[in-house]
């Protein structure tokens, strides 16, 4: 299993094949179609992300010691961001997905180029990704 860091730098280096910021959007939409099903049991208000623009629901559970995140969206491009955050916070543990600073998002400009409000957004994924890896780490002390 890759590191964060590992994972992180792998994203920027995919990134760096697009010249524009219209491309990256595209790839980010893609990642997002690319993204499993999520099972209907999760699509109810209690796995429903607070402060997202979109509807956007997200499952996380430990197995093995690392948690795994499942989500959906309907709307294609938040999809697609929480495609990338899942890409490098499933499979971690909870500890590092708590220290993650996620610094590719800032590298990508991925921050810079959405409204206000699809940033608000990204920061509640975040956030919820994080509390379910908080409440994971408390469960194990």
């Amino acid at each position: 299993m890759s590191t964060l860091l590992e994972i992180e730098k792998e994203i920027l280096s995919d990134f760096e094949l697009f010249d524009t910021w219209e491309e990256k959007y595209h790839y980010i939409i893609e990642l997002g179609q690319k993204l499993g099903p999520l099972e209907d049991k999760y699509k109810i208000e209690e796995y429903k992300i607070k402060g997202c623009q979109s509807s956007v629901w997200l499952n996380g559970e430990e197995r093995d010691g690392k948690l795994f995140f499942s989500a959906d969206s309907d709307s294609t491009f938040v999809k697609g961001e929480i495609a990338l955050l899942m890409m490098v916070l499933s499979g971690q543990t909870a500890e590092d997905v708590l220290e993650a600073k996620l610094e590719f998002i800032d590298a990508l400009g991925l921050r810079q180029h959405i409204a206000v409000t699809r940033a608000n957004g990204l920061a509640s994924m975040i956030k919820q990704m994080k509390t379910y890896a908080f409440a994971m780490s408390s469960a194990n002390k």
